[in-house]
C-alpha cells in the first residue's frame, strides 16, 4: 500500500482533468491556490451549457493554470437548439477551450429524453472531430449507447469522465484507446469493482480528477470536494495498482497533456 499522505503537499505537478470552479463556494481563485500548495498545477473546468462553458472561460482567462471545456450536459440535452450550438462552437475557437463537453448520455436520471440526448451527443461528437479537439464523455447507464454512437461518429479522441464501469467496460474502452478518467469517489470503500478497473487498464490511458465539488473523497465525505484532493484519487489508483504514488502522478500528468493537446 502506498504510505502517501494525501493531506500532506506533494512537490511534483498533478491535473485535476475534470472540476466546476463556477460551482463552488467561495472564490474559484482562493480553490485554485490551495490545488497548487497540494502539488496540482493544472485545472481543467468543463462546462455543462453555453452559459457555464462561458463562465469556465473566463475562468480560464483570469487564472493561471486553468483551462475550460464547451458543452451541454445530457441532462439539459433538450434545451440544446441552433443558438447553443453556435456558442458552444464560438467558445471552441479559444485555445484555453481544451474540449467539447461535458456531454454524453445518463440513462439513470432521465432528465431529458433518451432522443434528444442521444441527438445531442451527435453534435457534440461532430464538433469534436470538426474540432480537432478531444470529447469529455459523462455516461451512466448508457455504455452500449455511447459505444455504438462514438463508433457511428468516427471520434478520434475520447476522455471518459468520472469512469464508472466494470473491468470488461474498462479494458474494451482502453484497447479503442480512450482515456478513462478516474474521480475521487474511487476512495470510497464500497467502490471495489472501480479500482479493480483502475487496475485492469494500462496506465497510459488513466487520467485523474475530482468532479469538484460533487464527490469528495472518503476522508472528508459529505463536504464539497475541491481540486486540491485530486491526490487522494492518486493514491487510490496507486494503491490498487501496487504502484508508487509518484508514479502514477507523473504518469497520469503526462496522460493529461496527451489527451488534451491544447494544455501548456
Amino acid at each position: 500500500m502506498s504510505d502517501h499522505n494525501p493531506e500532506e503537499a506533494v512537490k511534483a505537478a498533478a491535473v485535476d482533468t475534470h472540476c466546476h470552479l463556477f460551482l463552488l463556494d467561495g472564490d474559484p481563485t482562493a480553490a485554485v491556490e490551495r490545488a497548487r500548495g497540494a502539488g496540482v498545477e493544472t485545472l481543467v473546468c468543463a462546462g455543462i451549457d453555453p452559459d457555464s462553458s462561458r463562465r469556465a472561460v473566463e475562468l480560464a482567462e483570469s487564472i493561471r493554470g486553468v483551462f475550460a471545456t464547451a458543452g451541454m450536459h445530457p441532462h439539459t440535452a433538450s434545451a440544446f437548439d441552433a443558438g447553443a450550438g453556435a456558442r458552444i462552437e464560438e467558445l471552441l475557437a479559444n485555445p484555453l477551450v481544451v474540449a467539447v463537453g461535458e456531454c454524453g448520455l445518463d440513462y439513470y436520471r432521465m432528465r431529458s429524453p433518451l432522443e434528444d440526448q442521444q441527438r445531442v451527443f451527435r453534435v457534440h461528437v461532430a464538433l469534436g472531430r470538426e474540432s480537432g479537439t478531444p470529447l469529455v464523455v459523462h455516461t451512466r447507464e448508457a455504455w452500449p449507447d455511447i459505444l455504438r454512437l462514438l463508433d457511428e461518429g468516427s471520434a478520434e479522441r475520447v476522455v471518459l469522465h468520472c469512469f464508472s464501469g466494470d473491468v470488461d467496460i474498462a479494458t474494451e474502452c482502453a484497447a479503442r484507446g480512450y482515456f478513462l478518467s478516474f474521480a475521487t469517489n474511487v476512495t470510497y470503500p464500497r467502490n471495489h469493482a472501480l479500482r479493480r478497473a483502475a487496475a485492469a487498464v494500462p496506465l497510459d490511458r488513466i487520467l485523474v480528477e475530482t468532479d469538484a465539488p460533487f464527490l469528495a473523497p472518503q476522508r472528508i465525505r459529505g463536504r464539497d470536494n475541491e481540486p486540491a484532493n485530486v491526490v487522494d484519487a492518486i493514491d487510490a489508483i496507486a494503491d490498487a495498482r501496487g504502484d508508487t504514488f509518484e508514479r502514477v502522478r507523473d504518469e497520469t500528468t503526462a496522460n493529461a497533456r496527451a489527451a488534451f493537446a491544447r494544455l501548456r
